[in-house]
């Protein structure tokens, strides 16, 4: 439920309805919004627990949540979330950019593509230091060396850092290192992992599976936002369709939807979504088109020799064009990168 309060309800009054809500055995979010506080109350659904918050002090109404996803749901909170990590900001009426490459390899690799993004406008760093693969075979990451280099690339660039967590018992060396936890696809209902993420005070890109429905994917977003992490930003990163022209296929309509149901931010991963170089830039500039608030883009200063994804990144030379383009693009949707 939302127990929305009156707008001249005093901070004395929410703390009332938010202990009064805990005595009932459901968990408060409170959100601060421009007009008034609502104040979702989340647990097993009682038709008396409506009727005993209705008659709370400063209380206007008490509305249901229709939406199985409570607190990422636009019922509980019309008014987009804005996910900021340092400089890199995403929603409202900015477009955040990630960029770097898929694998921390070295120092030098590292540096040189965090200086590249960097110089091109880029305001967060990705690179991945524990790289879940499908072969046990292939490159696994660097580990906590990975992240120690991506800590240094941040400091001497000021761009913030993205890179994954695959377990819940990392999630504290992670964080230690980087400013935004990111959660793979193949990990996104990974509950135990998600409820660890939500426990820390880092932001969160919450990659959509392979295979996932947009219901799961809010509803895994939930698992954070239920810990107590309101930082959560939703990724599109394409899915499993029969076509076999690209390595997934990328739904914008995802990034439409989604704005529709949910406050928070939607990123979009052209890089994974086509998995060619050369679809990158021209996908990139529909995701800004489509409304997306931030993307995240795959570059390495050498592709043809990366330990990983090399087909699907772009050049430092490329990708600075690319980055003029999407400029064109959000400025005719009135937005800037």
């Amino acid at each position: 439920m939302i127990v929305v309060m009156k707008q001249a309800a005093t901070q004395q009054e929410i703390d009332h309805m938010v202990a009064r809500i805990e005595q009932l055995g459901l968990k408060p979010h409170i959100i601060v919004g421009t007009q008034r506080t609502v104040i979702a109350a989340v647990g097993e659904k009682r038709s008396s627990d409506r009727e005993a918050l209705e008659s709370g002090p400063g209380v206007a109404e008490v509305v249901p949540i229709l939406a199985p996803y409570k607190v990422a749901s636009r019922e509980l909170k019309p008014e987009p979330t804005v996910v900021r990590a340092g400089d890199f900001c995403a929603g409202g009426t900015k477009i955040g950019v990630i960029a770097g490459p898929c694998s921390v390899e070295s120092e030098e690799q590292l540096i040189t593509s965090a200086r590249a993004v960097k110089r091109s406008g880029a305001t967060a760093l990705r690179g991945g230091a524990f790289k879940p693969r499908t072969s046990p075979y292939s490159f696994q990451g660097l580990k906590e060396e990975g992240l120690k280099l991506l800590a240094a690339a941040g400091a001497e660039t000021g761009l913030a850092v993205v890179s994954e967590v695959v377990s819940p018992e990392d999630v504290p060396l992670v964080a230690e290192y980087v400013d935004v936890l990111q959660v793979g696809a193949r990990n996104m209902q990974n509950y135990r992992l998600l409820e660890a993420i939500g426990d820390t005070d880092r932001a969160v890109l919450l990659k959509r599976g392979p295979s996932a429905t947009i219901e799961e994917l809010l509803l895994a977003a939930e698992y954070v936002l239920n810990a107590g992490n309101p930082n959560v930003m939703l990724c599109e990163r394409g899915i499993r369709t029969f076509e076999a022209h690209t390595r997934f296929t990328l739904p914008l309509a995802t990034v439409v939807y989604l704005h529709q149901k949910t406050h928070l931010p939607v990123v979009v991963d052209p890089s994974h979504g086509t998995g060619h170089a050369y679809m990158v830039p021209q996908m990139a500039a529909a995701s800004v088109a489509a409304g997306a608030d931030a993307l995240i883009i795959e570059v390495h200063p050498d592709p043809e020799q990366a330990l990983s994804d090399g087909y699907q990144s772009l050049t430092p030379e490329v990708f600075e064009e690319t980055m003029a383009t999407c400029r064109k693009v959000a400025r005719a949707m009135g937005r800037e990168m």
